[in-house]
């Protein structure tokens, strides 16, 4: 995982809205209505970010949705088509269960799991969700899944061993 900001601006990003939720306040005079947005934005090879916001209108809220995706983007890690190991992302009470899968596996995966995860760039993965399927808690649980991703290479780096060493 590179440590330090990521230029949005420099990355070919795409973005898909995941969840669009209707938000009412009740006042003295009536209610109030607002709309939040959960938008991720990737570049396809290895970047991703997700935001969340709020707006009076749809349009607004997505767009400053965007903008707050681009300023939360990780770098995953991606050995050839899939990640490098398999690993439990948690957030709140959603968990998600992510599995390296051979090439021509496919992305299994399940809607707002399988947004992030086409957006990083991963063509093969296996993946459950064992908790909340809260919208915003699973997203949440795929990117701090992925945020902790280590190649071997940084494993031995760490150990101070060869990547030979670890791999065995």
């Amino acid at each position: 995982m590179q440590r330090g900001r990521i230029d949005a601006n420099e990355l070919d990003l795409q973005e898909k809205v995941v969840n669009i939720n209707r938000i009412t306040k009740v006042v003295k005079g009536g209610r109030n209505f607002r709309f939040s947005a959960l938008v991720v934005v990737g570049d396809g090879n290895g970047h991703v970010g997700v935001g969340m916001s709020k707006a009076i209108e749809i349009p607004d809220a997505i767009r400053k949705a965007i903008d707050d995706a681009k300023k939360h983007l990780i770098r995953v890690p991606i050995i050839g088509t899939s990640i490098p190991h398999e690993i439990i992302g948690r957030f709140g009470a959603g968990n998600v269960l992510l599995k390296p899968a051979p090439e021509g596996t496919g992305v299994i995966a399940g809607g707002p799991v399988r947004d992030v995860l086409e957006l990083a760039g991963v063509r093969d993965i296996r993946t459950k969700s064992l908790g909340s399927n809260n919208p915003r808690n699973m997203v949440n649980a795929v990117i701090q899944g992925l945020s902790e991703l280590k190649t071997s290479e940084e494993v031995a780096k760490l150990r101070g061993k060869s990547v030979e060493e670890i791999i065995g």
